[in-house]
């Protein structure tokens, strides 16, 4: 499996998205591959949330890095996370 490096963009994204550099690193390589602007490569995974996130509770964390590949390195350019469900709590 190939590395996974972070940006300083990426990880300055982290903690204002609200995901975890675990979290990107298992989207990496266990996630569904999808096309990405430029050239780029998008991977999406869905973890089991079940918390609040800026006091809304939701059930699903997805979380979607946007690499570029690079000498058989994954270079995280940035990162979207996207938050479903669970509104009746």
């Amino acid at each position: 499996m190939s590395d996974v490096i972070f940006s300083r963009h990426a990880l300055e994204q982290l903690a204002d998205r609200g995901a975890t550099q675990e979290e990107v690193v298992k989207a990496v390589q266990e996630g569904e591959r999808v096309p990405a602007k430029v050239g780029r490569l998008a991977f999406r995974k869905n973890f089991p949330y079940e918390e609040k996130w800026k006091n809304k509770y939701y059930e699903i964390k997805q979380v979607m890095p946007i690499v570029v590949e690079e000498g058989g390195k994954f270079v995280v350019i940035t990162v979207y996370v996207f938050y479903f469900g669970g509104e009746g709590k």
